[in-house]
């Protein structure tokens, strides 16, 4: 079963929860670096991620999101 974008940028932004970079993020995610990439770069656009150095760190606001996004999941 293919897992859907709100499923890629929830496990994107847990992983980040410690600073990790981009191969590590990768592995974790079971993702490939092309789509890892432009997913990373939507969640700078949005100021769900930061990148410091050649690390990624989740913000304050994507940890908002993580929480809504599981509350949603949680709703039959």
């Amino acid at each position: 079963m293919n897992r859907g974008r709100i499923d890629i940028i929830t496990d994107i932004l847990n992983v980040c929860k410690e600073q990790q970079n981009k191969t590590r993020i990768v592995y974790k995610t079971n993702l490939n670096f092309n789509l890892t990439g432009k997913c990373l770069d939507l969640l700078i656009k949005n100021g769900l991620l930061e990148k410091k150095e050649n690390r990624y760190v989740i913000t304050d606001k994507g940890r908002t999101f993580l929480e809504k996004a599981k509350e949603i999941s949680l709703q039959p």
